[in-house]
Parts: C-alpha cells; sequence; structure tokens
C-alpha cells in the first residue's frame, strides 16, 4: 500500500476518534478534537499532494481518498447532529447521498472504470471542510476559559439563523453533487464525488 493509501486509511481510523473526543462531556477530550480534525484534514492535503508529485496515482487511491473524506465530513455532521446544530434531515440527505455514491463509484471501479472527482466535488468536499473546522473551532472555544461576550456570540451564531442557511447550502450543494454524477457519468467518465 502506497504513502498516499496509508495516509487516507489514517485519515478513516482517526475518525471515530474525533467523533469520541468531540461527543465526550470532558473539556480536555472535547479541546483534543481540534487536534485530530485537523491532523485528519491534513492527511488529505498530503496524501494528494503526494501522490501527484510521485506519480502514485492508483484505482485504489481514486477510490479510497474521497471515501476517508466521506467518511470524516459525515461523522462531523453527525456529531453536529448530536449536540443539537444541525437538522436530522441536513446529516440524513449528506449521508445518504454520500453512501449512494460511494456505492455507485465502486460498482463503476469493479466494472472497470477509473473514475475522476469533478470540479463540483472537489469545490464541495473543500467548502464541507471549512465549515466544518470552523465550526469544530467555535465548539471546542467554549471548552476554554474565554469571556462571557465571546461565549455568547458564540452561542448565537451556532443557533442563528445566518448559520442555518451556511448548512443549508452546503446541504443543497452536496445533494446537487450527487445528482450531477447521474448526468456526468452517462456522457463522461468524470464522478460527482
Amino acid at each position: 500500500m502506497s504513502f498516499p493509501n496509508q495516509l487516507s486509511v489514517l485519515r478513516i481510523l482517526l475518525t471515530p476518534l474525533f467523533l469520541y473526543l468531540f461527543l465526550s462531556e470532558n473539556l480536555l477530550y472535547k479541546k483534543l478534537s481540534l487536534p485530530v480534525f485537523f491532523i485528519a484534514v491534513l492527511t488529505d492535503w498530503i496524501d494528494g499532494w503526494h501522490a501527484r508529485k510521485y506519480g502514485l496515482i492508483s484505482t485504489f487511491g481514486i477510490f479510497i481518498d474521497p471515501l476517508a473524506d466521506k467518511i470524516l465530513t459525515s461523522a462531523a455532521f453527525i456529531g453536529f447532529y448530536k449536540l443539537g446544530i444541525m437538522p436530522f434531515w441536513m446529516v440524513a440527505v449528506i449521508v445518504s447521498r454520500d453512501i449512494v455514491i460511494t456505492l455507485l463509484r465502486s460498482y463503476r471501479e469493479y466494472s472497470g472504470y477509473a473514475m475522476k472527482t469533478s470540479l463540483a466535488a472537489k469545490t464541495k468536499t473543500f467548502i464541507q471542510m471549512t465549515y466544518i473546522f470552523l465550526m469544530i473551532i467555535m465548539i471546542c472555544a467554549l471548552s476554554f476559559q474565554i469571556d462571557e461576550t465571546t461565549k455568547t456570540a458564540i452561542n448565537e451564531f451556532i443557533r442563528s439563523d445566518t448559520n442555518y442557511v451556511l448548512m443549508l447550502v452546503i446541504t443543497l450543494l452536496t445533494l446537487y453533487t450527487g445528482i450531477t454524477y447521474f448526468f456526468e457519468s452517462k456522457t463522461t467518465e468524470v464522478l460527482s464525488e
């Protein structure tokens, strides 16, 4: 197994650890969830860079890298739902879409097609990861000794209509990239991840 693929597997293994720490009532554990998530995201950047630099692109790598991303982002959204931040229907749409696309991708690759990730899918993943990372920073900040004004501002934003709209946009973008797969896969070899 190549180094980039090892990093993708590591990202998958870090996901349950992140979720456990993030949902913990223990404030230290909650604080530790932030660096664990950061390391997981960093493995995504490093494995892509390393694979391109050294020409280590493989069919397994094309499959496992976006799968690891989906597992990590889905876990984070499930965490947001468990904390009462994200509505269940949004999480259900995102996770269900990712399961369907993963199954379709597996079937296509089993049929001998090497699938590439579309620009829209890469953009979607970047937006998801950025949003998740910023939300985790805010949620973890509440575990630190911060002034009441900042704490109130964070709590107000997390529960605000603005944040709801951001979550809605991410949900619709995720759904859109899933739907485009069915059209793109019929005419090209590009899979919306």
